[in-house]
């Protein structure tokens, strides 16, 4: 049994004017790729964690069909919010959508924390890490946002270590949906979280076409893995076997 990881999948099986193909041959048939891919490397035993923008509907209801792709999937599925996932919604509200819906592979990654295998997964969305980045909707409240996020990694945290205390053999790992460090920035308060809790390992997505970047690198004795889809080829990657 395995553990793989794979961000930003944007699927769109029915919202198909929003199909990422329009972003160049690296997109080009997406969907089906991923969906060949995934079922060559993971298995029904296996658990896949995805970290963020899974979906391009703007409700559960416009979400279903990519919840219900992602649930005639091999594996069971730990989902994370990202910064385009607009049909999420609480977590009773989404237990009750997938009960309705006979998705029960999946499963909702927030403010809690599981067991897969040897590790304990945590994590939360995170936030753009410079106040200043254009991509910001207008009349953000920065500051309120990281600090939210902030909290809500260190609640999913405070679960893990829970389970750690359960499974002491288990590695607390993080999943965002927004890196911490990227290039020269650096989200100082969620950095900070990581180090208070001696994280050592954590997978992010978010980032797109940077495909000269280096899958891993290492600050302040963390190390930061890249996910994102198109940065993988839409190959589910292994984090443990």
């Amino acid at each position: 049994m395995s553990v793989f990881v794979i961000s930003d999948v944007h699927l769109s099986l029915n919202t198909s004017d929003k199909s990422m193909e329009v972003f160049g041959s690296r997109w080009k048939n997406y969907i089906t790729r991923l969906e060949s891919n995934w079922r060559a490397v993971v298995k029904e035993e296996d658990t896949v964690i995805l970290p963020g923008d899974i979906s391009w509907g703007l409700t559960t209801d416009e979400a279903l069909a990519d919840l219900s792709f992602l649930h005639s999937l091999p594996g069971k599925k730990i989902i994370g919010k990202g910064n385009h996932d607009f049909w999420w919604q609480t977590m009773r509200k989404l237990t009750a959508f997938c009960e309705a819906n006979g998705l029960s592979s999946l499963s909702f990654l927030f403010n809690n924390a599981y067991v897969a295998e040897n590790v304990i997964v945590t994590g939360s969305r995170g936030w753009f890490y410079d106040p200043d980045c254009d991509n910001i909707p207008k009349d953000t409240d920065f500051s309120k946002i990281v600090a939210r996020e902030a909290g809500r990694l260190e609640l999913s945290l405070e679960e893990g270590k829970k389970l750690k205390e359960l499974y002491p053999e288990k590695e607390l790992l993080v999943f965002m949906h927004f890196p911490v460090v990227f290039a020269d920035k650096v989200s100082e308060e969620i950095l900070a979280v990581l180090r208070r809790h001696g994280i050592k390992q954590c997978y992010y997505g978010h980032i797109h076409g940077a495909y000269d970047a280096p899958a891993s690198f290492t600050h302040e004795e963390i190390t930061f893995t890249l996910v994102a889809a198109d940065f993988l080829d839409f190959v589910p990657k292994i984090v443990q076997k």
